[in-house]
């Protein structure tokens, strides 16, 4: 995997649990979880992370 630049999520409260979020060269969205960031990255399609967020924003109770 290519080295990523990640930016943490505007959301994230100070401390480990943050969402950070990386884009290739290929166009894929990279997910890492900042507190395990070996072993939980997730890649996605730039659609399917578009759902992800429209999701997310639409359905109050996945806000913290």
């Amino acid at each position: 995997m290519p080295t990523l630049t990640w930016q943490k999520s505007s959301y994230c409260p100070e401390g480990n649990s943050c969402v950070n979020v990386a884009i290739d060269t290929a166009g894929t969205i990279h997910l890492m979880e900042s507190s395990d960031p070996r072993r939980s990255i997730l890649g996605a399609t730039p659609k399917a992370f578009a759902a992800l967020i429209h999701v997310l924003k639409e359905n109050e109770a996945h806000r913290g």
